[in-house]
């Protein structure tokens, strides 16, 4: 108990500071995050007219495509946030990570496309993103990119501003995070990319906005100590499973427990569909399950589907379902619900809700990491993991000859 008493003070003091409290980066970082979305909100806003501008021209450029891109964590914000661009653009837009384009660029970059490559980055130090952006001059005939990025001095930002081509947008300060694990800076660029997506309509996106801050707080306020609670019960497993954009979301917090944990825990994502085919097996005792739940009935139908089906054949430890409005079945040990008239009268959509939902993942990360002995801001042993990747050598590409006919 002793142990436990210690671990909640840590959070919770974090959760109270304007900065840093030693040794947790980690927490205050996650425990910042509602402030950090309006300092978002507030920085975009304020450059709008920069953002309108270079896009607007771009835009309008016949047969143009939007890449999505990145390496790890900042590669899921472009997983949460293709379908997003592509509604708010009518651009067709693909999330590819780096790590994909820098061993088989040719598959993904066809010369003759005009694109628009969007990076985002927390260092902007990363060997495959500075890569991927290299890659992108020599192999298009027409490029121009949109970095976001958490540091003001990383060398991606610093090759963008050399070319006439680019924009930066530069993300506050704070959401640079200094522990291993991105947790403010994942939040506040896929924020960031979101409001770019639709950058015309940022006004009227701050009801969203609002709601999101409170949702986030929400969860901070009332459900910590209870998530805290379930990082003590005795789980190997953790399964997180969402649809459309909460799959990013799904995937981005199946990356959190294992990096927190140093892999002490083994974690899973998927779709709720998905998960039927054949994954569904990854389910013992020891499994934690985590569900998150689209606000849209029709999504929603098949979600409680697999969730009933999964109670009623399957033995595991503990399940929590995080949404908006949980309604039709009472079959969760935790019900997460975020009851949308603490911010607004209606539900906010799920490319939002995306952003706030990763909460529970983190905490039980952090929480998980003190459980099995480890620091959160450095939860690598062998020093195996990096905050910014180390150990990658970046060959020259040749562009193979074109093979002449007979």
């Amino acid at each position: 108990m002793k142990g436990k008493e210690k671990k909640e003070n840590a959070f919770m003091k974090a959760s109270k500071s304007s900065g840093p409290i030693e040794p947790s980066h980690t927490a205050s970082e996650i425990a910042s995050q509602p402030k950090l979305w309006q300092d978002t909100y507030d920085s975009i806003l304020a450059k709008k007219e920069q953002i309108s501008s270079f896009l607007d021209k771009i835009y309008k450029i016949r047969n143009l495509q939007i890449i999505l891109t990145g390496a790890g964590t900042s590669a899921f914000i472009g997983e949460i946030l293709q379908h997003p661009f592509y509604k708010n653009t009518g651009i067709p837009t693909k999330a590819i990570s780096t790590t994909d384009i820098v061993t088989h660029p040719r598959d993904f970059f066809q010369q003759s496309t005009p694109t628009l490559l969007v990076s985002f980055a927390r260092s902007g130090d990363s060997p495959e993103s500075l890569a991927t952006f290299d890659l992108a001059n020599k192999l298009f005939d027409e490029v121009y990119h949109l970095v976001i990025t958490c540091n003001t001095e990383g060398k991606l930002a610093e090759m963008a501003m050399q070319s006439k081509q680019s924009f930066v947008f530069f993300l506050p300060d704070e959401t640079n995070d200094k522990a291993l694990a991105m947790t403010s800076s994942f939040t506040s660029m896929t924020l960031a990319g979101l409001l770019i997506s639709d950058i015309t309509n940022i006004e009227r996106n701050r009801e969203n906005v609002s709601a999101l801050i409170l949702y986030g707080k929400y969860i901070l306020d009332n459900y910590a100590e209870k998530l805290s609670e379930i990082a003590d019960l005795k789980f190997k497993r953790v399964v997180f499973l969402g649809a459309g954009p909460l799959k990013g979301t799904a995937q981005e917090s199946h990356l959190k427990v294992i990096e927190l944990t140093d892999g002490h825990v083994f974690a899973h994502y998927d779709s709720f569909l998905g998960f039927r085919h054949g994954p569904k097996a990854v389910i013992d005792a020891f499994t934690l399950l985590v569900y998150l739940f689209s606000s849209d009935p029709y999504v929603y139908s098949y979600e409680v589907d697999l969730v009933k089906s999964i109670n009623s054949t399957e033995d595991f430890l503990y399940s929590i379902g995080i949404g908006q409005s949980l309604t039709g079945f009472k079959d969760l040990e935790l019900d997460l619900t975020i009851d949308p008239f603490i911010a607004t009268n209606a539900k906010i959509p799920d490319e939002y809700f995306s952003i706030c939902s990763v909460l529970p993942a983190q905490i039980i990360g952090f929480y998980k990491s003190i459980e099995v002995g480890l620091t959160p801001d450095s939860p690598s042993k062998t020093g195996g993991i990096h905050r910014v990747v180390q150990g990658v050598t970046i060959y020259p590409f040749k562009t193979p000859p074109i093979a002449s006919g007979r």
